[in-house]
């Protein structure tokens, strides 16, 4: 557990005050050394203020944490009320970052916690007789837009060790997946020689902590000798999203995979296969895909949830019903966070990889229906169409976005994406 309290800095706040460590006289110096009037001396300024910068223990509330700094009652149940008028103030996460700032009488001149790592909450008494204001504000952040590539090889043989290797988080590995997700299946179809290179916003917080990843504005994915090239476009009106150069959106009907990750299939789908479990010749009507349990699994397409609970041997199992006569399985879950009757989305989270019912160890079985009958999701993912280009009303502001951000891709030096010091 991380120290209750990281830091204790105390400085002067009274009014007209010169900085800690600074003094202050009350007359000016003497002419010369030959002046006879009496030299005046340094005053030491009092100290009446102290901030604490400390993170969340575990277990703890707001109002224990003020307790914790002898703040009096009635200015807890003042600030947890200001606090709740604008944040549950019952999500407060262990580990995350708090400052207090409290005036030697013990009276709380402001409160700050970090919510995530784009807001934080900030509980303030402008004036000592004031009123307590609470509000949610934003992060100050500093936005650079840079090139990042990697390549595929016997050192790195898979997305997230390419990405690792050029410097980066396995957040911006899934990011890249998720746009060429209906191209590429990373489970199957990366090999050493791919290489890849994209347009990123990185973000910083004002002391140059790395704060994480804006969007990708543009990727290139050479895959088995085909170039596959992604631009981000909002057209009016409407959300982001990701279009090849000709325009023909990058979103496919099924998704390659129902995780959010890099998975690796352990078992394929046939109609003979040696059970591990029943030790039997039967029928594997889907893909297996290895993953840690807890995962989330989502959904490959909109959909109905036509079931959702225990399912024999299945375990906890997920049946989705799409458009256009097909239905998706997800075998062996551990939770399931939807119902029957349900309607859900490409990308919603459904349930988490676990081990139910008839299973060796944690993973998550995949299975695809065409009109009743199962099929190879591996294979007919290939065949989904793709959803509707760019129209052609919206064809001119899509090229000025292309050309511009493929420009950028191609210039690797780091560049601002927006004023320094620009708030998210």
């Amino acid at each position: 557990m991380r120290s209750h309290v990281l830091a204790l800095i105390v400085v002067s706040s009274l009014a007209g005050a010169a900085a800690p460590g600074c003094v202050r006289h009350d007359a000016p110096p003497p002419a010369s050394s030959n002046d006879q009037q009496p030299r005046t001396r340094d005053i030491p300024l009092p100290r009446d203020t102290r901030i604490v910068s400390a993170n969340v223990a575990s277990g703890a509330t707001l109002a224990s944490m003020l307790r914790g700094y002898k703040v009096a009652e009635d200015d807890v149940a003042a600030i947890v009320a200001r606090a709740a008028s604008v944040f549950d103030v019952r999500k407060l996460r262990t580990a995350q970052t708090y400052r207090l700032e409290q005036a030697n009488d013990g009276l709380v001149k402001g409160f700050e916690y970090e919510i995530d790592n784009d807001r934080f909450l900030r509980v303030a008494r402008p004036a000592r007789d004031g009123a307590l204001v609470a509000e949610v504000l934003p992060i100050p952040k500093t936005r650079t837009l840079v090139t990042v590539a990697g390549r595929i090889d016997r050192g790195t043989s898979s997305l997230f060790a390419a990405m690792d290797a050029a410097g980066e988080a396995v957040d911006l590995s899934i990011s890249l997946a998720d746009i060429f997700n209906g191209e590429i299946d990373f489970s199957t179809d990366v090999q050493p020689g791919d290489q890849f290179e994209l347009l990123v916003e990185k973000q910083y917080r004002d002391d140059h902590v790395f704060a994480g990843y804006g969007p990708i504005l543009a990727a290139e994915f050479d895959n088995a000798g085909r170039r596959y090239r992604a631009v981000r476009f909002a057209p009016p009106g409407g959300g982001p999203g990701y279009y090849d150069e000709h325009g023909v959106s990058m979103r496919r009907f099924f998704l390659h995979s129902p995780l959010k990750f890099e998975p690796v299939v352990t078992s394929g789908f046939s109609h003979a296969r040696m059970h591990p479990i029943l030790r039997e010749l039967r029928p594997h009507l889907g893909v297996d895909y290895r993953a840690p349990i807890g995962a989330p699994v989502i959904a490959v397409a909109d959909g109905v949830v036509v079931e959702a609970g225990m399912n024999g041997g299945a375990g906890r199992m997920v049946h989705l019903r799409h458009v256009n006569g097909f239905e998706t399985e997800y075998l062996h879950l551990s939770t399931i966070v939807v119902r029957a009757g349900a309607h859900v989305r490409q990308g919603d989270v459904i349930g988490r990889v676990g081990m139910s019912g008839l299973a060796t160890g944690p993973h998550l079985d995949y299975r695809l229906k065409k009109n009743g009958a199962f099929i190879n999701p591996l294979t007919a993912q290939r065949a989904m169409p793709p959803a509707d280009p760019i129209p052609i009303s919206q064809r001119t502001a899509f090229e000025d976005v292309r050309d511009r951000v493929f420009a950028q891709l191609a210039s690797p030096a780091p560049r601002p994406a927006v004023s320094a010091a620009s708030q998210h």
